[in-house]
């Protein structure tokens, strides 16, 4: 059975909210955690434009951890 590992985002109210990004899905599941951490390292700058401040790393259905973006800028 194949995991997928996917993002889900959070504004500063820690509302779930799905981001428009310019040119990147942000609904996706991926195949491994390390392809997830680098679609974040990439990514996490629109993520941060689009109102995210938080975002949580879930494989499956379990939450493996959930960080902040707002430290990120700084």
């Amino acid at each position: 059975m194949a995991t997928h590992w996917s993002w889900h985002f959070y504004n500063d109210a820690h509302k779930h909210i799905m981001p428009q990004l310019e040119s990147q899905d942000a609904k996706q599941a991926f195949s491994s955690q390390s392809d997830a951490e680098t679609w974040l390292g990439e990514y996490w700058r629109q993520l941060r434009a689009a109102n995210v401040v938080e975002v949580e790393l879930t494989e499956d259905d379990q939450t493996k951890y959930t960080m902040s973006l707002a430290a990120a800028e700084q």
